[in-house]
């Protein structure tokens, strides 16, 4: 089981505050620890954003993929 460091809720968000409160938490993170991203969507262009952005630096993992609720833990190399 994974321990997750943070956890952010993106529908608790509004939209253009959504990713870079992901970001935030993400940087935080210390090598080796992860966060748990939870979506009312799968947050693909997310991943690609994480791709562009933080590129070798983390790691993507789905706990669960819908139909109405995504989950990925995403790690810190």
């Amino acid at each position: 089981m994974i321990e997750f460091a943070q956890t952010v809720i993106a529908p608790d968000f509004p939209p253009r505050e959504k990713h870079p409160t992901i970001f935030r938490a993400f940087d935080s993170l210390e090598s080796g620890e992860f966060m748990l991203l939870v979506n009312d969507h799968d947050p693909k262009p997310l991943q690609y954003q994480f791709m562009i952005e933080r590129e070798n630096d983390f790691t993507w993992e789905y706990l669960e993929e819908g139909p109405d609720l995504w989950k990925v833990a995403i790690g810190k190399k």
